[in-house]
């Protein structure tokens, strides 16, 4: 159970830190700048976690691996993090952002599930998606 439900409090955890931070980014800075130093940092931490957990690891053998997922997902983490930093300048509330936009994910990844996964689309995820809809117009009214 375990093994289960850390990665879930790892994900909250860290997503609650990143929407503070991100909201954080100075608005006088270009968001790309600010990347940059996230990213080095985040390369050095993952090289050092990758060491500490593979005692005589060898990088590059793990680098042969590599397929195209993870450098797609290096441009696609990009736009997510340039995306929700214009959007704090653009002054949405940290408080709705991240629920209008996982609203609006949850629906688009059921069709992605159906289309490339053949995962089915049941009565519950339907009623979800309704609930999602319904959630927005609740969340932008003023």
């Amino acid at each position: 159970m375990f093994a289960y439900i850390w990665p879930v409090v790892l994900v909250v955890l860290a997503n609650t830190m990143y929407q503070i931070c991100a909201k954080a980014v100075p608005g006088n800075i270009s968001p790309f700048a600010a990347l940059t130093v996230t990213y080095i940092v985040a390369a050095i931490v993952c090289a050092i976690l990758y060491f500490a957990m593979n005692h005589g690891g060898n990088l590059l053998k793990e680098y042969s691996k590599l397929n195209w997922s993870s450098f797609v997902l290096g441009v696609v983490i990009i736009g997510l993090e340039v995306g929700v930093i214009y959007a704090y300048k653009a002054g949405w509330p940290v408080s709705t952002l991240t629920i209008v936009t996982s609203s609006i994910l949850a629906v688009a990844l059921i069709v992605v599930g159906l289309l490339l996964y053949k995962e089915a689309i049941t009565w519950n995820k339907i009623a979800g998606i309704v609930i999602c809809l319904v959630g927005l117009v609740f969340i932008n009214l003023k």
